[in-house]
């Protein structure tokens, strides 16, 4: 299985440029989901043609678990925009269950109501709970049950399989 992450953001952000003049959308909002969502969405802000600055969401309050026993999340800042009639390119790091980005939609809901959301992902692990689709994928992975992705940065972002 090849990780090389640089060569991922690469071809993400060539197919990520291609989606939005396929779809026309100009002046896109790029929100980044903390943390390792801000990281790549970071990376791939440097190549994209708006004049939106980049966005960050913290969605531990919308999780569908974050009642459960044992999680204490470390609170990050949300910073966003208006995104009232706006186009959202939502990006993230992992897309696993698709639950962290049904909590990010939700949170961008209560900001108002976007024109779009397209969602952008560094890695698909296709193991998806929900009905939830990545519009630009970096890279699909077939892990075993026992393997996580685990990504560690910002700077430099370094992305590992580990065992469970």
């Amino acid at each position: 299985m090849n990780l090389d992450i640089e060569a991922t953001l690469e071809q993400m952000s060539d197919a990520l440029s291609s989606y939005c003049q396929d779809k026309k959308i100009e002046n896109p909002v790029m929100v980044g989901i903390h943390s390792g969502g801000v990281w790549v969405a970071e990376r791939l802000f440097k190549r994209l043609v708006t004049d939106v600055p980049l966005a960050t969401l913290d969605i531990t309050f919308y999780r569908d678990d974050f009642t459960r026993a044992g999680l204490h999340p470390k609170i990050k800042q949300t910073s966003l925009p208006s995104v009232e009639d706006k186009h959202i390119i939502l990006v993230d790091d992992v897309l696993m269950s698709g639950r962290t980005i049904r909590a990010a939609m939700n949170e961008i809901f209560d900001y108002g109501r976007p024109a779009s959301i397209s969602l952008a992902i560094l890695y698909d692990l296709d193991q998806g709970e929900l009905p939830i689709k990545a519009d630009v994928v970096g890279q699909v992975l077939n892990l075993n049950p026992d393997q996580r992705v685990k990504l560690s940065g910002p700077d430099p972002i370094k992305v590992s399989l580990i065992e469970t």
